[in-house]
Formats: structure tokens, C-alpha cells, sequence
């Protein structure tokens, strides 16, 4: 079965209201930062530590925010939002299954792409790579990511989600305009 954005787009929305109405707002930048804390902990087991009243503590300043909810995250991962981003981990790998698989050509490199910047798949890979990076970088400056400001900030119909949502399009429009000038049927 093949999805046209569209039909991506509506089940994406209704996704992202489920877990709205249903759960909590989603976001996941912050749980790179947990899952890198995680790792940390396991390289300096003093890096988080439980205080004598029983709440978690860290000797990282991030972490120990908030009355230590980064560090409880990190000490106690399985909660909802670090298994829905391994949850979308494994969602994007079997749609890419469902799909053919990434060993398909088109599916490692699209036509636009390949029009404008060549068909080396190690180029597209960098590229994805760091403009996540850059992404989520910027996402940790601004205290949420897409999906938190964006997705979930427009669905409980947020200010901040509004105007995010509007710099976000003010940006990438343009850009994408003058990265991808080649029409993929030219």
C-alpha cells in the first residue's frame, strides 16, 4: 500500500491527537538528552544519584533541574515518552519494510534529490545526518523540538506552537527552494 502525503498527513494528525487527548503532549528532543544521560550514567555511576528523601539527583546541572525529573527519567527510562521514541524508531523501520525495504534505490535516494545533488547515497545519508543534528540541537536551544512546539503546541492550540510553527515554515520554505532549484522530471 502505498501513502500519498496526504493520506500521511491525516493519519499523522490523528496520531498525534490520540496521543494528545489520550496521553500527553509528545515531544522527543528531550529524551536524547535523557538517553545520553543514561549512557553517561553507565560510564560515572555518580553522575546520578538518589537523594536521602528518595528523589533523584545529578551532579549535571541539566539533569538536576526541576527537582531531578531529568535524572529520575534517566535512572527509570521506561516511561512513556522514551518508549514512544523507540516506539518510533521501530514504526519507521517497518514502514521502510512495508515499503520494499531501504535497499530499494528510490528508497535511498528520491528523484529530487538525485536531480539536484547526484545519486551517491552517502552524500543524502550525511546530509539527513547532519541537518538532524543541527535540528535537534536547535530543538535543545529552544527547549522542545517539532514535535513538541509544532505537532502538540498547534493541537492544544498554543501560542508559542503558532509562532514556532510559522518561523519554522518562514525558514524552511526558502531554503528548500534554493537547495532543490532541479525538478525531479527535468
Amino acid at each position: 500500500m502505498t501513502w500519498n502525503w496526504k493520506t500521511g498527513g491525516i493519519a499523522l494528525g490523528l496520531a498525534i491527537f490520540l496521543a494528545v487527548l489520550l496521553v500527553k503532549p509528545v515531544g522527543v528532543s528531550t529524551q536524547f538528552v535523557i538517553l545520553d544521560a543514561i549512557v553517561a550514567d553507565q560510564l560515572n555511576p555518580d553522575l546520578i544519584t538518589r537523594t536521602d528523601e528518595g528523589a533523584w539527583t545529578s551532579t549535571n546541572a541539566y539533569l538536576a533541574k526541576g527537582n531531578g525529573k531529568y535524572a529520575k527519567h534517566a535512572a527509570n527510562p521506561l516511561n512513556y515518552s522514551f518508549v514512544f521514541v523507540i516506539a518510533l524508531m521501530v514504526g519507521a523501520g517497518i514502514s521502510a519494510w512495508l515499503r520494499g525495504g531501504n535497499g530499494r534505490e528510490d528508497n535511498r535516494v528520491p528523484a529530487l534529490w538525485r536531480a539536484n545533488f547526484g545519486d551517491a547515497a552517502w552524500k543524502r545519508n550525511l546530509a539527513a545526518f547532519a541537518g538532524g543534528f543541527i535540528v535537534l540541537y536547535g530543538a535543545r536551544l529552544a527547549g522542545g523540538c517539532t514535535s513538541g512546539h509544532m505537532m502538540s503546541g498547534l493541537m492544544q492550540t498554543s501560542l508559542s506552537g503558532y509562532i514556532f510553527t510559522l518561523g519554522a515554515f518562514a525558514a524552511a520554505i526558502p531554503v528548500a527552494l534554493m537547495m532543490y532549484r532541479k525538478d525531479a522530471e527535468q
